[in-house]
């Protein structure tokens, strides 16, 4: 009989936890991204940070700054740069649309929610987002507050 194999999971999601408490997502898209050489075993180690990286469109192309990927511990003198800029890969009618959104104002930004693998493929998870103001973030805390405070009671209640 052969053996289980171990698939304990791995590193395979890095989120941006500061994205959805400074920002709402009005929508969001699933783009793939140009990487090289050893930047794809650091991200299955875990070895990334997307919590201050932002999206730009330039020249009809949408590329992610300030995403920290470090040198693979492993790798030799051919390891990437940590904080290079990456190309992410959209469809045409996606960067239109981003453009159009960007393009008429109302303090919208694209900013990546989170990188994960799907199949071998790292993808990133960007957001169309509209920034909060103080009194906003104030009431999702009430709201999470208040929503705790339920469960709590239906918890005792069952």
């Amino acid at each position: 009989m052969a053996a289980k194999k171990n698939d304990a999971p791995r590193h395979t999601e890095i989120r941006n936890a500061k994205a959805l408490r400074d920002y709402s997502v009005d929508e969001r898209f699933e783009a793939g991204v140009k990487l090289q050489g050893t930047e794809v075993k650091a991200i299955r180690a875990g070895k990334a940070q997307i919590s201050d990286s932002f999206c730009r469109v330039e020249k009809g192309e949408v590329w992610m700054h300030s995403a920290h990927i470090e040198q693979y511990a492993f790798g030799n003198i051919h390891n990437h740069d940590a904080k290079r800029i990456r190309k992410l890969l959209l469809h045409r009618h996606h960067i239109r649309k981003i453009q159009q959104a960007l393009d008429a104002g109302g303090g919208r930004a694209l900013i990546p929610l989170r990188m994960y693998f799907k199949s071998a493929l790292v993808k990133v998870e960007v957001g169309l987002c509209t920034g909060k103001k103080i009194y906003d973030k104030r009431d999702d805390l009430k709201k999470k507050a208040e929503m705790m405070e339920v469960n709590k009671l239906m918890k005792t209640r069952r």
